[in-house]
C-alpha cells in the first residue's frame, strides 16, 4: 500500500462509487487480458527489503523521518512503524550483470544508508522481527507520520469495532490486546517480484504458492517477539492477526481474512483481482478521476487506480500486481513470505532458489499443483513457520519428509534446472544455490542462530531475557555487516 492517500472521512456515497469503479476496472482488466496488451517480452525481477532502526545498544529508535531525510534517496520510503524503513531495489533482468552485480548494488545502497543513518543516531538491521522490540514500542504513537497509515489504522478498527487480540503459542506463549495496527510493523520482510506474461501468470502463482512453505522453513528468521520465543517465523501468525478486520463473530461466519493464503489454485490472474472485489470491503474508498474504459478505448493505458489501491490492502502471501511503466502495463507476482535478512548473501540465495524453482515447476509436464491439494500447501506454510528448518512438509511423490531432505534430494536440482532454463550458467548458479545447500546440510538458519545464541547467553548468566536479546541483536548486526551466510555464524 505504497500509494499516498490523504486523511479523509468516507461517506456511504464514497463507498458506493468506489465499488462501481472497481467493477469497471475489473471489466477493463478482463478486456486487456483478452487483447494481450501487456509488456512481457523482457521480463524483469525486483526486490524490496524492509528494515528496522536501532541505536548502538540494539534497542529500537523511532527516527525514520530523520533517517529518510539523511539518506535523501527516492528508493527509500517510510513503513508502518517509526522504527521501519523500506528500500526498493531497481528492477532488472535476472541475468543483467550477473547475481554478483545485483548483490553489490544492494550492499552499496545499504552501506550508504547505514552511513547516513548513523549520523543521526540510528543503525539499520535486516531481521524478520526486531528481537529487542517491546510491547510498549508498538502503540499508536509508533505509527509513521504519513497520513495513509493513520487512515488505514482508523479503517481497520472501524471495521473490527474492538481491539486486536494477538495470541501465539510456541516455546513461550504470547497473549495480548492492541489498540493500533502497529504490531504489524514488527513484521519486516523481503519481497521478491517476478514479472510474467498474462498467459503464464496462473502457473507461476500456483508454483509460488506450492513452494511458500519450503521458502519459509529454509529462511525463517523471526523466533522472538516482545521478549518471548514463539514460532521460528513468528512473522506469519503475527501478520495474520495484526491486520485482521474481523471480530470473533465474523470469523465464525467464514469471512475471509485480509492476510490470506487463498483457497484454490487459479487459472488466470483475473481470478485473484475478482476475489478481491467479491470478498473484501474497501478500507480506503478513494476514487481517481480516470475513467478506465475511456482511457482504454482512446488507445491509452488505464492505471486501474481503484483496483490497485484495493489490492494493496489485501495481504496475500503471493500478491498479484498490475502496474504501468514507460514500456506499458505489466503483471507481476510479489512474493511476500520471506523475512528480511540475515545478510544480503542470504537474500540473494533465497531469490535464486525461488526464481529457479518456480521456473522449473512451471516447465514440468505434470505440475505440482495438479498433484497437491491447496489446503496442504497452506498447511505447509504454517508448519514451516512454526518449526522452521526442522519442519516436516508434504510433497507429492515424497509424502511428509524433513524439509532439508526434500530440498537436497528434489528441489535444489529443480532450482538449478530452472536457473539454467533462464540462461544462468553453472558458474553463477553454484555459489548461489550452494548457500541453500549448506543451510540444509547444516540445518541452520537465522531463527536457529538467534535462539541458540540467546540460550547460550542465558546459560552464561548474562542477566535476564531482555539483556540476552539485546546482546544477541548487537552480535547479529556485526555478522550481518560481514555478509557471511547465516549458516556459518558461530554461537558465542
Amino acid at each position: 500500500m505504497g500509494r499516498d492517500v490523504p486523511a479523509l472521512v468516507f461517506t456511504r456515497e464514497d463507498r458506493r462509487r468506489y465499488r462501481d469503479k472497481m467493477h469497471t476496472c475489473l471489466d477493463v482488466l478482463a478486456q486487456m487480458l483478452r487483447e494481450s496488451g501487456f509488456e512481457s517480452e523482457r521480463p524483469q525481477v525486483g526486490l524490496e527489503i524492509e528494515l528496522n532502526l536501532v541505536g548502538d545498544d540494539g534497542l529500537p529508535v523511532m527516527r525514520n523521518t530523520e533517517v529518510l531525510q539523511a539518506i535523501a534517496d527516492p528508493a527509500w520510503a517510510s513503513e508502518l512503524g517509526r522504527f521501519n524503513l523500506e528500500i526498493n531495489i531497481p528492477p532488472r533482468r535476472l541475468l543483467s550483470g550477473g547475481p554478483g552485480s545485483w548483490e553489490q548494488e544492494i550492499r552499496d545502497a545499504l552501506n550508504h544508508a547505514e552511513e547516513r543513518a548513523s549520523a543521526v543516531g540510528a543503525h539499520l538491521i535486516m531481521v524478520g522481527i526486531l528481537p529487542t522490540l517491546g510491547e510498549s514500542d508498538v502503540g499508536e504513537s509508533a505509527l509513521s507520520g504519513d497520513p495513509r497509515y493513520r487512515l488505514l489504522n482508523e479503517q481497520i478498527f472501524a471495521a473490527r469495532g474492538e481491539d486486536l487480540r494477538i495470541t501465539v503459542d510456541g516455546v513461550d506463549r504470547l497473549a495480548m490486546y492492541a489498540d493500533a495496527i502497529t504490531p504489524e510493523a514488527a513484521c519486516t520482510s523481503t519481497q521478491f517480484h517476478l514479472q510474467v506474461a498474462p498467459k503464464e501468470f496462473a502457473d507461476y502463482w500456483n508454483a509460488a504458492q506450492a513452494v511458500a512453505g519450503v521458502q519459509i522453513a529454509l529462511a525463517a528468521n523471526s523466533p522472538f517477539l516482545f521478549g518471548r520465543e514463539l514460532w521460528r517465523e513468528t512473522r506469519i501468525p503475527l501478520f495474520e492477526q495484526a491486520t485482521d478486520t474481523r471480530p470473533q463473530e465474523i470469523k465464525a461466519q467464514g469471512v475471509r481474512p485480509r492476510v490470506w493464503f487463498g483457497e484454490r489454485w487459479i487459472t488466470s490472474v483475473f481470478d485473484l483481482f475478482e476475489e478481491n472485489v467479491r470478498y473484501f470491503p474497501a478500507l480506503l474508498p478513494i476514487c481517481d478521476d480516470e475513467d478506465p474504459q475511456e482511457a482504454l478505448d482512446s488507445g491509452g493505458v488505464p492505471e486501474l487506480g481503484e483496483l490497485t489501491l484495493h489490492n494493496g490492502t489485501i495481504y496475500r502471501w503471493n500478491r498479484p500486481v498490475y502496474a504501468v511503466t514507460d514500456s506499458g502495463p505489466h503483471l507481476r507476482i510479489e512474493n511476500r513470505v520471506l523475512p528480511a535478512g540475515p545478510t544480503v548473501a542470504d537474500i540473494i540465495a533465497n531469490g535464486a532458489f525461488y526464481y529457479g524453482l518456480t521456473r522449473a515447476l512451471v516447465d514440468e509436464d505434470r505440475p505440482v499443483w495438479t498433484r497437491m491439494s491447496f489446503s496442504v500447501a497452506e498447511e505447509n506454510l504454517h508448519t514451516a513457520a512454526r518449526d522452521g528448518i526442522d519442519a516436516r512438509l508434504y510433497w507429492p511423490g515424497a509424502g511428509e519428509v524433513p524439509v532439508t531432505e526434500l530440498v537436497l534430494r528434489r528441489l535444489l536440482p529443480l532450482a538449478h534446472r530452472g536457473l539454467e532454463l533462464a540462461g544462468m550458467d553453472a558458474q553463477w548458479r553454484e555459489p548461489l544455490l550452494g548457500v541453500i545447500e549448506q543451510r540444509c546440510v547444516t540445518a541452520r538458519n537465522g531463527a536457529l542462530w538467534q535462539a541458540e545464541t540467546v540460550h547460550h547467553l542465558e546459560k552464561a548468566g548474562v542477566g535476564d531475557r531482555q539483556e540476552a536479546l539485546r546482546r544477541m541483536t548487537t552480535a547479529y548486526m556485526d555478522y550481518m555487516h560481514l555478509n557471511a551466510p547465516v549458516h556459518t555464524w558461530p554461537v558465542d
